[in-house]
């Protein structure tokens, strides 16, 4: 299947903003003091502590032998039947429009609200999209999409439910597409990494997030064989640059910093639903790396915060809710405490 004339010209015009952006920040916010704590997004603000980088991994193309150890490694670390159902990509990013274009255009649901790429990347490959808030008006489409653990509000869908969503789009030849990016945080019960097998569920695992490196680029998608191969082959060979191949091999493979940070990762949550509980506001769900605010004040909060150098991610279409990552260490857990404790809404 030839992808790339679906890919030319549909929705290029609708990327958004997905927060992170210091450069936006400094230019809305002028006048806040720096450098800005961004609790914009749901990384992991304590990233996995990697060797230093070989010359050989910016020096030499990536060899096979590498990749072949990333998705064995993967395939453990996520659940996967085996490294055959693990597609290694330079990003999740990359490869949304690329599972949505194993099917041909037709009808593409989301479940919302949600992140707003795989609209996007569903668009980019034909599909007539639609964003549903019902997880039941999924099962008349033939490409579903479902973010679980969701972002931003952190909801989950369990993996019977999933399962059986899966199996009426079977019936019709349809894909269950699963954007796990948060599941690492998550109850590895409800994953469907195991269940790919089944042949028409693709998974989407982001390393970046859990492990803190994203600026790596580095992501995988887990499939049965035949999608595997066959995304595979679009990506080409050498799609994974060395540094990212570097890090993953070692990050993937280190269970004990996994374990450690998982529960530091509880604390630190625990710690931020505090501070803001302590200024009048009800953390209403999210995930150990994000925690999801809905306010009537959320856009004053926003300002507020802004104003004292201090970035949380806003929605232009629901102004009334808010998505906190969290500080990476004590010296911004303070600076957040005393921008919550004046802020004139508290209470």
């Amino acid at each position: 299947m030839d992808i790339r004339p679906r890919l030319a010209d549909r929705a290029l015009d609708r990327v958004t903003d997905h927060g992170g952006s210091l450069v936006q920040a400094s230019a809305h916010f002028p006048d806040a003091p720096t450098p800005f704590l961004d609790l914009s997004t749901g990384i992991n603000p304590n990233p996995y502590p990697f060797s230093p980088l070989p010359a050989s991994a910016v020096e030499r193309l990536p060899e096979e032998a590498d990749i072949a150890a990333l998705t064995e490694r993967a395939a453990a670390y996520y659940g996967a039947p085996s490294a055959a159902h693990v597609i290694a990509a330079p990003g999740t990013q990359l490869l949304l429009p690329l599972v949505a274009s194993l099917l041909a255009p037709g009808p593409a649901r989301i479940l919302g609200p949600t992140y707003a790429e795989h609209a996007r990347a569903a668009a980019l490959a034909g599909h007539t999209v639609e964003e549903v808030e019902r997880f039941d008006a999924l099962h008349g489409a033939r490409l579903a999409v479902v973010v679980n653990p969701n972002n931003p509000d952190g909801r989950l869908i369990s993996r019977g439910e999933l399962l059986d969503l899966a199996e009426k789009l079977r019936r019709k030849s349809g894909v269950l597409m699963v954007d796990e990016a948060f599941m690492d945080v998550g109850p590895r019960v409800e994953s469907l990494a195991g269940d790919v097998e089944a042949g028409n569920i693709v998974v989407l695992r982001s390393f970046g997030k859990f492990f803190g490196l994203a600026g790596l680029r580095l992501g995988f998608a887990l499939a049965s064989e035949e999608l595997a191969r066959k995304l595979s082959a679009w990506l080409g060979p050498w799609a994974v640059a060395g540094p990212a191949l570097h890090a993953g091999l070692e990050a993937l493979a280190d269970r004990d910093w996994q374990s450690a940070m998982r529960d530091n990762l509880i604390t630190a949550r625990i710690r931020l639903d505090a501070l803001f509980d302590e200024a009048g506001l009800s953390i209403e769900t999210g995930t150990d790396l994000f925690r999801f605010l809905r306010h009537k004040r959320a856009a004053e909060l926003f300002d507020h915060l802004g104003r004292k150098g201090i970035l949380v991610r806003r929605f232009k279409e629901r102004s009334d809710c808010l998505r906190i990552g969290l500080p990476r260490d004590e010296e911004g857990f303070e600076r957040l405490g005393r921008a919550l404790a004046n802020w004139a809404g508290r209470g």
